[in-house]
């Protein structure tokens, strides 16, 4: 079972990201694109994910990952319900989501420091 405290450490960490509260919700930012985002209660973490990937994302594992709002189903998003993921599953959903919001120099430079996934 994942806590916002499994991944909060990755949105100081990684490179080009930064932490912001926005009404009351923590945020992982890369310039001003947003790659995660938690609920109010912390229960659920939003992320940058494929649209392209997601239908079936959310069909394969229906108890862990679930779609947006139907306002955002526009952009690169899905849902996951924190309690369902193990800590070391959230912390490379964050990697993923971040990778997609960086250049892929930082990208590709993150997978070589990190060849077995974030700690």
């Amino acid at each position: 079972m994942a806590v916002i405290e499994d991944v909060r450490p990755l949105g100081a960490q990684l490179e080009r990201s930064y932490q912001v509260h926005v009404r009351g919700r923590l945020k992982f930012r890369v310039g001003q694109m947003v790659y995660v985002a938690f609920s109010l209660d912390e229960a659920v973490m939003g992320l940058a994910f494929p649209k392209e990937e997601r239908a079936a994302l959310v069909l394969g594992k229906p108890h862990k990952f679930q779609l947006p709002p139907a306002s955002d189903l526009r952009f690169d998003w899905v849902h996951a319900d924190l309690a369902a993921l193990d800590p070391t599953e959230a912390r490379e959903l964050v990697v993923d989501a971040w990778r997609m919001v960086v250049p892929r120099k930082l990208s590709r430079a993150y997978g070589i420091a990190h060849p077995l996934g974030p700690g």
